[in-house]
């Protein structure tokens, strides 16, 4: 259980229509929201922030978990990891790949591009974030500014999200921990304290 209720969504009718686009996107409301809607200002501006990055369309949706799914890795949140990995594979990435992901320097189920993305998003998970100038260098061989705009948004996203759910030990939801035991597990994944 997490270290702060979430509220009943019964309780959120004025949150409604999100939750349902939510549900229609990933399948289930994280726990995360309705504990985010006991500030009702915090919640609006996260769903529009979250909804913004999600939406821009600038990366592919699969690259765009995968990246999450490193820098969560990085960060050490295992609640994280666990949606980024389910969504990965629900936008179509192979689950063996979402699988390998964290040996996508080496593994040849990833490309250079992938690479590149994949390297900024583990060294920015760190603290201290690692990224240089040479990380730059190499993403800017495979995307445009505006696409690795939405990579470091994507990351900034997650470094939130990563720091709230490993604070607040938010419970793991029945579909991400299905994955993450099945794929993710063979990399080192428990559900931990969000169990």
């Amino acid at each position: 259980m997490g270290r702060i209720e979430p509220l009943p969504r019964e309780d959120l009718p004025q949150y409604e229509p999100v939750f349902e686009l939510v549900e229609a996107a990933m399948g289930f409301v994280p726990s995360s929201m309705p504990t985010m809607a006991k500030v009702p200002a915090l919640f609006e501006a996260f769903a529009s922030f979250a909804g913004t990055i999600s939406n821009m369309g600038l990366i592919d949706r699969g690259l765009a978990q995968l990246i999450a799914n490193v820098t969560s890795h990085s960060a050490g949140c295992r609640y994280c990891q666990a949606h980024t990995g389910a969504h990965a594979a629900a936008a179509g990435v192979d689950a063996k790949k979402v699988g390998k992901v964290w040996e996508f320097e080496t593994s040849d189920l990833f490309d250079e591009a992938e690479r590149a993305a994949l390297r900024v998003a583990r060294d920015a998970g760190l603290s201290p974030n690692a990224v240089t100038d040479a990380h730059f260098n190499d993403l800017a061989k495979h995307y445009s500014e505006e696409q690795i705009i939405q990579i470091v948004a994507t990351i900034g996203l997650f470094g939130y999200l990563n720091r709230w759910n490993d604070t607040m030990a938010t419970t793991l939801e029945e579909e991400p921990t299905h994955f993450a035991s099945q794929h993710l597990s063979a990399a080192g994944w428990d559900a931990g304290k969000h169990a």
